[in-house]
């Protein structure tokens, strides 16, 4: 294998994380074109996602750590959107703390689990919350800046509070798998 291959899946984990001023720096911007290259960024960084993935498995390079980073790069990017377009007051905080606190939560009983020698791997709820989350995002991002999107605001806040129920979902689903190992 290509030396250069062997860090390709963790570039692109991290790259979600180093891309978060852009991503600032395009939203505190008013204008379409502003929010339309926040959208981008958004879906590209989004992108990477399932990439870091494939690559992974592809060049057998998956990893504890990269199981570990990738959930946590994925929080770390729509958690730090979501709050700034809260900021921005452009979604409901009230998803944005509930997500915030199932997050916090999983990643406790992540931790735990991990001193225990137990990796609790990404859910498929898990995945389809993140997916939704990132498919809502650039669309809320888009909405207020044409009437012509007016129906994407209700689609991208629709598809965020759908995330929220199955981020409950999934929460459920960690803890029982955390506490089923235990008894194992």
């Amino acid at each position: 294998m290509e030396p250069w291959k062997r860090n390709v899946p963790f570039l692109l984990t991290m790259s979600r994380v180093l891309i978060l001023p852009v991503m600032i720096f395009l939203l505190l911007n008013e204008g379409f074109a502003w929010q339309l290259s926040a959208a981008l960024v958004f879906a590209a960084a989004s992108m990477t996602d399932y990439f870091d993935g494939y690559y992974a498995r592809k060049w057998n390079l998956v990893s504890i750590l990269g199981k570990f980073l990738d959930p946590v790069t994925d929080k770390i990017l729509v958690s730090s959107v979501l709050i700034f377009l809260v900021y921005l007051q452009k979604v409901d905080p009230y998803s944005v703390i509930v997500l915030l606190v199932r997050d916090t939560l999983i990643g406790g009983i992540r931790s735990v689990a991990a001193t225990q020698k137990i990796v609790i791997d990404a859910k498929p709820t898990g995945k389809w919350k993140t997916a939704l989350q990132m498919g809502a995002i650039p669309i809320i991002i888009l909405s207020p800046w044409s009437d012509d999107l007016s129906i994407f605001d209700k689609v991208g806040h629709g598809l965020l509070w759908f995330s929220v129920i199955l981020s409950m979902t999934s929460g459920i689903e960690y803890y029982r798998g955390y506490i089923k190992s235990q008894k194992a």
